[in-house]
């Protein structure tokens, strides 16, 4: 161990003072200082994984976190309270994108704390859905996670439609989604860890798929041929056969695999076990 000018041993804070004092020049080099405090005990691992993960969101993109178009829950303006108040009630989100006539472009964002009224109003058919409206923020795919963040903060908006290189709708991302790439995720035993890849195989014909393969990965892998012009991942195919959004262990059989949500959460399904049917 080095020593100070007394001759004792020089402390651990006395160290990192004097590695910070030759100013890292790299994200990589102040990591490495932050993980030797983790080995020394000053700094536990989950302030690290926090730490890590802010220094993280600064080099993704928007497209890297959002909820893809086939999985968003979208309330239609040509709807009555009648038809559209279940889907509110069963996702339990709190905001949710209006479509107009035109269903590639978002008119506005309702809150559901807006339909409280609804419920003790008996003149739901006289309902104006664009009084509702709140003004809806569009951003590019392209955008950094950091700056969205920043935004977000400044303009108190917790979502926002994220929007492809036409001018089409990809997606919606939220607060949510950025903070949890600081946080973490709780994940459950049936989590597949980013460097096993999308597709694990895990028993006699059944495998743990997440949702968010896409259709041509997925095709890859069996040798079958579901179609991707209107869900780029297997996810959306699912969520559109069941009709909704399904829960923990609904099961549905498609082309010969039957589909069980094995994880999935208010917004979209997680993970998926595939079976073939033999």
């Amino acid at each position: 161990m080095s020593e100070g000018r007394s001759g004792q041993p020089r402390s651990w804070f006395g160290r990192l003072a004097q590695a910070f004092s030759d100013e890292p020049k790299t994200r990589e080099e102040v990591l490495t200082i932050l993980r030797d405090a983790v080995e020394e005990s000053v700094l536990d691992q989950e302030a690290l994984s926090i730490i890590e993960g802010a220094i993280q969101v600064a080099e993704m993109q928007v497209r890297d976190v959002m909820i893809p178009r086939s999985q968003m829950t979208v309330v239609s303006a040509a709807q009555t309270p009648k038809e559209f108040l279940p889907l509110i009630i069963s996702s339990a989100h709190s905001r949710f994108p209006v479509i107009g006539d035109n269903p590639n472009e978002v008119i506005g964002v309702l809150l559901a704390k807006d339909l409280l009224p609804l419920i003790i109003d008996d003149s739901a058919e006289a309902f104006d859905i664009y009084s509702k409206l709140r003004k809806a923020t569009l951003i590019p795919e392209s955008k950094r996670l950091n700056v969205l963040l920043k935004e977000f903060r400044a303009t108190r908006n917790h979502m926002a439609i994220v929007i492809d290189e036409y001018g089409g709708i990809a997606g919606l991302v939220t607060i949510e989604d950025v903070l949890e790439q600081i946080v973490g995720e709780i994940e459950d035993e049936h989590d597949i860890n980013d460097d096993e890849g999308n597709i694990r195989l895990f028993d006699d014909n059944a495998y743990i798929v997440k949702a968010l393969t896409e259709v041509d990965d997925f095709n890859e892998y069996f040798d079958t041929s579901f179609s991707d012009d209107e869900f780029d991942t297997i996810g959306g195919i699912v969520t559109h056969r069941f009709g909704h959004l399904p829960r923990k262990d609904e099961t549905v059989s498609i082309h010969g695999f039957t589909f069980t949500v094995l994880s999935s959460d208010n917004r979209r399904i997680r993970l998926l076990q595939v079976k073939r049917n033999l």
